[in-house]
């Protein structure tokens, strides 16, 4: 027995047998065992498996899979050698439609559960190619070695190359090992960011000991194709600078912008929010007479005046603030608000100022389910209706979800 908030709890066998029921959002299987629920990674509905208990608590237990005795009919082998190791990817072991369907049936289940709200009859579904999409990879460097982190651990998982990134950026990790290898290298750097377009190559050090020398940038210039200085100029569209927030699925940007506008009409104001490098607010300002686009970030506010800029939009007004803050000083709502959060949701303080605005329609493009949930739950009870949900798949291999939903205000 161990004692857990003043309660007494009879311990787990550490190594059990479990049949998973279904998947879960985080990319666990869901089974049960002594009345608990058990999460295990890397599992199907259906299977049996055993697996180890690392983590328990009332109701809960935390395992690991330790080896799966009767697969499921779907199941596929992985591509990548580190599959299970490695903490990126969560469902390499099953087909790709399999799991575009799991993920619908985890966010319909999520806006149940924890929003207590029905999403619509069709849920509609975006998807691509679902290996070399990712645009951005950042990477832990060790000991002469480049890689991820393992699941749930801060112990590195070496790679040679990554299945789910570009081409580009493959042939840029070829690269940084061979220079891993020659004195040169900075042993004191700790981790790294690559992001392309398949022309050219930002690289940006995360995490060092030491400043990095203008002479290691210099010798990557030399060494890595296409690599630039500063900020990447995105398909001559956007430029993005080093702390500025791109979407990470090479294939779905344009896709993902149709998805968020596909709305008949326009209207003389529009508002976008976490509005980055301008990816929504340019397609905005050739729909809507006045786009304003407000962002936190001092790179992303100036990325994005480049960008309207270029494109000639004279229309498209900046404010560099946060979110919850102009929406207090705002003082009419505008005729349309394109949202496109961070994980954390919009929150309270964004929804109840929403609701006190009532702007006519809305698009909230979402990349975690649990908060969506509970923003749609707050924003439904207080006036609006959901038109239209579109799950679109930025991340395959992976649990994340990424939802886009139209609202209207309700009469």
């Amino acid at each position: 027995m161990f004692s857990w908030l003043g309660k007494e709890v009879t311990p787990i066998v550490r190594n059990f047998e479990v049949t998973v029921e279904k998947l879960v959002y985080g990319g666990d299987g869901l089974a049960r065992q002594d009345g608990r629920v058990v999460l295990a990674p890397y599992l199907l509905p259906g299977e049996r498996a055993s697996v180890q208990a690392e983590r328990e608590k009332p109701g809960l237990v935390r395992a690991a899979t330790r080896n799966v005795i009767e697969p499921s009919n779907v199941r596929v082998p992985a591509p990548c050698p580190v599959f299970g190791r490695c903490g990126g990817c969560h469902y390499q072991h099953a087909p790709y439609d399999y799991q575009v369907e799991a993920k619908c049936a985890i966010l319909v289940e999520e806006l149940r559960r924890l929003g207590k709200i029905e999403p619509p009859e069709e849920i509609s579904v975006v998807s691509g190619e679902p290996w070399g999409y990712r645009n951005r990879v950042q990477l832990q460097v060790e000991r002469g070695r480049l890689g991820y982190r393992e699941a749930r651990s801060h112990k590195l998982c070496a790679i040679r190359s990554c299945p789910i990134a570009s081409p580009k950026i493959n042939e840029t990790v070829a690269a940084l090992l061979a220079m891993l290898a020659d004195s040169r290298w900075p042993n004191f750097v700790e981790s790294l960011e690559i992001f392309s377009d398949e022309q050219q190559v930002q690289l940006n050090v995360l995490e060092t000991r030491r400043p990095v020398s203008r002479r290691f940038f210099e010798w990557c210039a030399e060494t890595i194709p296409g690599m630039v200085p500063g900020a990447l100029d995105w398909e001559s569209r956007f430029r993005v600078s080093r702390n500025s927030f791109f979407q990470v699925n090479r294939f779905l940007v344009d896709k993902l912008v149709e998805t968020a506008l596909d709305f008949e009409g326009g209207g003389e104001t529009a508002l976008d929010l976490y509005a980055g490098v301008g990816l929504f607010s340019l397609a905005l300002a050739r729909r809507f007479g006045q786009v304003t686009a407000v962002d936190s970030g001092s790179g992303a506010v100036r990325d994005l005046e480049f960008n309207a800029q270029r494109a000639g939009l004279a229309n498209v007004r900046t404010e560099r603030d946060s979110t919850e803050a102009y929406l207090e000083k705002l003082e009419a709502a505008p005729d349309y608000v394109l949202l496109d959060p961070p994980r954390a949701g919009l929150g309270k303080v964004t929804v109840r100022r929403l609701l006190e605005l009532k702007p006519r329609r809305m698009t909230i493009v979402a990349c975690d389910p649990a908060t969506l949930a509970r923003d749609l739950a707050a924003l439904t009870s207080g006036g609006y209706r959901m038109e239209k949900m579109t799950m679109v798949d930025l991340f395959p291999q992976t649990y994340h979800i990424e939802t886009v939903v139209q609202l209207a205000i309700t009469g």
